[in-house]
């Protein structure tokens, strides 16, 4: 292997930031190269550099918003289809690190190292890429305010909980979506509590691992309702289940959204922007990435 060709990407603040000297450590010792991030977008430029440098790997210990922002360097760099990606999760959700079979930092530099490799979807906000999920409304805010104690123990809604304070002070959406479904074109319009589009989460079904090599992104759209109804279903893990009333589930390679002139706030792994309109699609089967044993290439 060219010396030079294994990079990695470690932010020592994240999570509870005890974690940089034995991680750098165990990556070294497996011939990566290890960079530190010393501040906000740090990790990009990392990112950015490793890909105008046509590192063969990247590996990134952190969290979920230090592998998006890696993400977007190697996109800035048109380096996402011949890099493979690595995670090693110290920060404080690790969502994507957990939905792909990385369970710990420990496994996350064995599987960094040796771990199977499988070649994913990437989803694409407006020209950032994403790989969990895309959302807006209120989950925009509530989803970066939620402890790592509800993550475990409510899964991907763990957002909608944590979300009752911000839900009483939430006006909600107005949103036209048009998408490009499975099954055809899809248009919806009206006020809407959220928005979720995923790439590696599927928010039906109870949540989850969505399919990330169909070439599709699971889209749920859950209409405006009383706080109480929605912090109560939340809790009750049924609010995004397909056959609940309000809620309308797409698998779609592509859509728009468009606010009727008023910025809506995403949340793209954790960068939240505002847009009055934001075309979201897929880039099918780009990013190769290493996986943990629990990972499932084929979710039902």
């Amino acid at each position: 292997m060219q010396v030079g060709s294994r990079r990695a990407i470690l932010n020592p603040a994240s999570g509870d930031g005890d974690h940089a000297d034995s991680v750098e450590r165990l990556l070294s010792a497996r011939g990566f190269a290890v960079s530190r991030t010393e501040g906000p977008g740090d990790a990009l430029e990392l990112g950015r550099a490793a890909g105008e440098a046509g590192a063969a790997e990247v590996a990134v210990a952190g969290g979920d918003g230090t592998v998006n922002e890696v993400l977007r360097g190697l996109a800035r760099a048109d380096h996402l289809d011949a890099v493979t990606l690595s995670v090693v999760p110290v920060g404080t959700a690790n969502l994507l690190a957990g939905t792909i079979g990385i369970d710990d930092r420990t496994r996350g530099i064995e599987v960094a190292d040796t771990g199977d490799v499988r070649t994913v979807d990437v989803g694409v906000a407006g020209e950032e890429p994403f790989l969990v999920s895309c959302i807006a409304g209120l989950p925009a805010e509530a989803s970066l305010a939620a402890s790592s104690e509800l993550k475990a123990r409510f899964g991907t809604l763990a957002f909608l909980v944590t979300g009752a304070q911000e839900a009483l002070e939430f006006d909600g959406l107005d949103i036209t979506i048009e998408a490009v479904g499975e099954d055809g074109p899809v248009t919806w319009s009206g006020p809407a509590t959220c928005l979720l589009v995923g790439n590696a989460r599927k928010f039906v079904e109870r949540g989850g691992q969505a399919d990330m090599e169909d070439g599709l992104l699971d889209v749920a759209i859950v209409e405006r309702m009383p706080t109480g109804n929605l912090v109560a279903e939340a809790i009750g893990h049924r609010l995004l289940a397909t056959d609940t009333e309000g809620v309308t589930h797409v698998r779609a390679t592509e859509l728009s959204v468009d606010g009727h002139g008023e910025p809506v706030t995403f949340s793209r792994d954790g960068e939240v922007t505002d847009h009055e309109r934001l075309d979201i699609g897929v880039r099918e089967r780009t990013l190769d990435l290493r996986v943990g044993p629990s990972y499932d290439p084929d979710p039902r």
